[in-house]
């Protein structure tokens, strides 16, 4: 049996122990700190996901799909092409004249018309109510001037 300073003593041990600051949180905080790092910097990765937007002309003999930057603004577009001896080609169109990027950006989108024979698209801007026409010609994308 134990003294009653033996008791003591044993008791000031476990106090100790219970109050002590361990040193294992103190490893947990780089591991805490990189993962708080890693999710903030996925943040920007999640948000660029939606930094395109894609639509179809109405025309319904045509393979097309129109690419725009949200942010932009340029408009691009693609499309599949038989080629013999393959599965196939997908032809794109980079943006040409008056489908480049916007100077201050905006908050873009593709609105395809009602008219079933129609290959062009409308570029919007959902800031200004901006509206152009783009389509392919020359082996690019081309949109009117904006206008409101």
């Amino acid at each position: 049996m134990a003294t009653r300073s033996e008791a003591i003593a044993l008791s000031r041990q476990e106090v100790d122990r219970v109050t002590r600051p361990s040193a294992a949180p103190r490893r947990l905080v780089p591991v805490v700190l990189a993962l708080f790092a890693l999710a903030v910097s996925a943040l920007p990765a999640a948000a660029a996901g939606d930094e395109y937007a894609f639509a179809a002309p109405p025309q319904t003999d045509l393979n097309r799909i129109y690419r725009i930057d949200r942010y932009t603004g340029e408009v691009s577009a693609c499309q599949y092409a038989v080629k013999q001896g393959t599965i196939g080609v997908t032809l794109c169109y980079p943006a040409g004249e008056g489908a480049g990027a916007k100077p201050g950006g905006g908050e873009f989108a593709l609105v395809p018309s009602n008219h079933a024979r129609e290959g062009g698209i409308f570029r919007v801007d959902r800031r200004t109510g901006a509206v152009s026409v783009c389509y392919v010609a020359s082996e690019h994308v081309v949109c009117t001037p904006p206008a409101n």
